[in-house]
């Protein structure tokens, strides 16, 4: 079955659509099948730049903060230089010295991800927002509802989008959300790509890091057991993989065969990530505290990296003796991954509960979840955090090789 992306026409073969004679097709045998969507905007925060300043619709453009900052996103155009986001400004001027730089604004990002939310709510009640600027979605069902099977109202979805908010989006069509994302990014930018029972003998010859999960330091850690290619991992063994790659080994092996049995939740977000631990003991000491805010800091910022998102806030949590529980706002000026960030951010709230009440619980949380881009940028007067945040990619590679205990943060 072929799709024709101009008007919505189906047919079963023509190089060029019979109707407008347009020549965006998607042609699949389980086109009008498949039901699970993944939509992901097009360099979004660019985008949105772009449709707001059309003078710069062709030209390289970064979003970001200072010369002394990083990238936040980037142009497609900027992309074609070697321009990548998390890329320190400077250097992205070098490879791309015609770029224009213009500061980030989320409150305008996010307006426009409304937007598309809305829109994307108008096909089905089932959207899992996973960023500001993608989702999931899930169309079983919506076929006698809107008269259409779902690729077509996809098709008509990203039109919308691109003709009401002024930005593109990709799409990924498929069984599980797993290959609906791996479609997705498939036929960048304005794509509309498929996998279907082909999606095992498509990947197979993919590079490993394609996967979601696999980064630098495990596909090294693939690498040296011969592993490097997505089908390299799909025949491996599930009870082998546990005994190589440890309780996530069977895991990575069903994803790498495209098996994903995760359901489209509208309920996961907006959602929480908190670390928090209960003291063997009742203390008021203020150092035992702090030691133990720490340790929390740096859980919470790996849990926040884990999920490829950053604390827009704080909350610190301190239970008495007697039960009852105190939650207390930490100012933080900008989002963060950073354990360091949290700890001092968090430490003069603590101190200052530390007031001779006995504690027998302390956590340390953020409800307000933002993607990972928009983290530790720093700025004209903080020069130090991108550091710490380059820093810190190069201590999770590190644990990632050598287990989590090879690196300890010392007590100041």
């Amino acid at each position: 079955m072929i799709l024709c992306r101009d008007c919505d026409a189906l047919f079963q073969s023509a190089q060029r659509c019979p109707i407008c004679d347009g020549a965006r097709l998607v042609s699949h045998p389980e086109l009008t099948d498949l039901t699970i969507a993944h939509i992901d905007c097009d360099a979004f925060f660019a985008s949105v730049e772009k449709r707001d300043r059309p003078a710069l619709r062709d030209h390289p453009l970064i979003v970001g903060g200072s010369t002394r900052g990083v990238v936040a996103a980037c142009c497609y155009i900027a992309r074609l230089s070697g321009v990548r986001s998390a890329m320190p400004i400077f250097k992205a001027l070098q490879l791309c010295p015609d770029a224009t730089i213009i500061a980030p604004d989320f409150a305008k990002y996010s307006e426009a991800s409304h937007q598309i939310r809305s829109l994307m709510t108008s096909l089905t009640p089932l959207v899992q927002p996973l960023s500001i600027d993608e989702a999931a979605l899930d169309l079983s069902g919506t076929e006698t509802l809107h008269r259409a099977p779902p690729a077509v109202m996809l098709s008509r979805l990203a039109r919308r989008i691109e003709q009401d908010v002024g930005v593109t989006v990709s799409i990924g069509l498929a069984a599980n959300r797993l290959l609906a994302k791996l479609a997705a990014e498939r036929d960048k930018p304005r794509g509309f790509a498929v996998l279907g029972r082909d999606a095992a003998s498509l990947l197979a010859t993919e590079p490993i890091t394609l996967l979601p999960g696999v980064g630098p330091a495990l596909a090294r850690k693939l690498a040296g057991m011969s592993i490097t290619r997505i089908g390299d991992l799909a025949r491996l063994d599930p009870i082998k993989a546990r005994k190589m790659l440890g309780d996530d080994g069977p895991s990575l092996v069903a994803r790498a065969n495209g098996i994903d049995h995760r359901q489209v939740d509208p309920t996961r977000n907006p959602k929480s990530i908190s670390a928090e631990t209960t003291f063997a003991e009742n203390t008021a000491d203020p150092a035992f505290l702090r030691a133990t805010l720490i340790q929390l800091a740096e859980k919470l910022a790996r849990r926040l990296r884990q999920a490829d998102s950053a604390a827009g806030n704080l909350t610190l949590k301190l239970r008495t003796a007697r039960f009852e529980t105190r939650s207390l706002a930490v100012p933080l000026h900008a989002p963060t991954q950073l354990g360091e960030t949290i700890r001092d951010a968090a430490t003069p709230i603590l101190l200052a509960a530390a007031d001779g009440t006995a504690y027998r619980l302390l956590g340390i949380g953020t409800n307000r979840l933002v993607p990972a881009s928009e983290a530790d940028h720093g700025d004209l007067l903080d020069h130090e955090t991108p550091r710490r945040a380059a820093r810190q990619r190069a201590i999770d590679e590190l644990t990632a090789k050598f287990g989590p205990n090879s690196i300890r943060r010392g007590v100041d």
